[in-house]
């Protein structure tokens, strides 16, 4: 892709500002004066498949409880999509559905973990994934993760000390958010050994999968093996792919008796609140979204070539990482001269919010490791990511 390419007329570089504003998302909403960089929403829309199948289910009325044919419908687009896409063939009756994700994670934190044992979270981590154990009275386990060869890499070897220091399970985000790392086969089966001879377990968050851009390719960690398979469950979602977030609908996929066990012992209690017009959304989206989706993947990774040739260009001392997947990057403020007088003291998202105009997720709050960093998302208009970048230079020489 060339600079010629990123400064072409795209139909989504026409979306403004003000027309975000009256659709009325939180992301746009929230704070009224600032560009919305802060939540995983896409700002395109939806695809037209899916747009057909909701009016369609509204006109006739379907609002209802989900039926089980509908339900069924889901779980069977679910598994030919993780094989025809990943090559991973998954029975349709060990996709479960689930409100969200992070009810997914709930479920693996009851499953697999004790009371007084504690989740292994690498960092920089989705800000959930560290707060979700601690309402379920767990203990959490920041592990750093590693830049090694400019990728950003889970250090093993901090892996195993926090399973000796009581952790149960292990929570692996592929694609990463907010690092946007894709991991390779070799990096997983790593993972897995290291999981297994520690006599853990894994929560997969695979719910940026369709969400690569080449040459990184998505494999599902409970694919890889069958001591994978055997330590994982798996969870995912059509949400942030196809911008569903607000219709709750995810998956869950087992891999092992351990979790069909823990399922039926629960009733299905898990998947409550699954919401009907969701899985009809997500089901036109696994079935007849493919070609809007590699349209945007195609926007998108642009957008993410665009930002760093701006943060290159205006943001001395900030670096990111161009993620391989996701619409998420992490800025690296710890080179500026804003951080190196104000130091961990400094909120970056609300002192962007106030001195730019940039709504962004401050670092810490993605872990200790994430000091220092913000959370931006790009999954938006290219002039509004060109807009966001020149704020925050000005900010930034402001604050000189």
């Amino acid at each position: 892709m060339t600079l010629a390419d990123l400064t072409a007329t795209h139909p989504y570089d026409a979306i403004t500002e003000a027309e975000l504003r009256r659709a009325g998302s939180v992301k746009w909403t929230r704070f009224p004066d600032s560009i919305g960089s802060f939540i995983a929403e896409m700002d395109f829309g939806v695809a037209p498949a899916i747009t057909d199948a909701v009016t369609e289910a509204l006109h006739a009325g379907f609002t209802g409880y989900l039926p089980l044919p509908t339900a069924q419908a889901l779980q069977r687009a679910v598994a030919q999509w993780y094989e025809h896409r990943y090559g991973w063939a998954v029975a349709e009756s060990d996709v479960r559905l689930v409100a969200d994700v992070i009810a997914a994670y709930e479920f693996a934190i009851t499953t697999y973990t004790a009371p007084d044992a504690a989740v292994i979270v690498p960092t920089p981590a989705y800000m959930p994934f560290l707060d979700v154990p601690v309402r379920h009275g767990r203990r959490v386990i920041e592990v750093p993760s590693r830049e090694v060869g400019g990728r950003w890499t889970m250090d093993l070897a901090a892996v195993t000390a926090a399973f000796a220091d009581g952790g149960d399970l292990l929570v692996l985000c592929n694609p990463h958010n907010p690092l946007g790392t894709v991991a390779t086969r070799e990096e997983l089966l790593a993972i897995a050994r290291t999981v297994s001879d520690a006599g853990g377990r894994v929560f997969s968050d695979e719910i940026h999968a369709p969400l690569v851009y080449a040459p990184a390719q998505h494999i599902p960690y409970a694919s890889i093996s069958a001591e994978a398979a055997a330590h994982t469950l798996t969870g995912t979602s059509a949400s942030k792919a196809w911008n569903l977030a607000g219709f709750k609908c995810a998956q869950l996929i087992l891999s092992n008796d351990e979790t069909r066990d823990a399922w039926d012992a629960d009733g299905g209690w898990a998947g409550h609140g699954t919401a009907t017009i969701g899985v009809i959304a997500q089901l036109a989206a696994y079935t007849g979204g493919a070609d809007w989706l590699a349209g945007v993947t195609d926007y998108l990774d642009g957008n993410r070539r665009l930002l760093a040739d701006l943060v290159a260009e205006h943001l001395p001392g900030v670096r990111v990482t161009v993620p391989e997947g996701t619409y998420i990057a992490l800025l690296d403020f710890r080179g500026t001269d804003l951080f190196a007088r104000a130091g961990v003291e400094i909120d970056l998202g609300a002192w962007f919010r106030e001195h730019a105009g940039v709504a962004m997720t401050d670092g810490a709050q993605c872990g200790r490791a994430a000091i220092g960093c913000t959370r931006f998302v790009f999954a938006t208009p290219r002039p509004l990511i060109r807009e966001a970048i020149a704020r925050i230079a000005a900010a930034l020489g402001d604050a000189v």
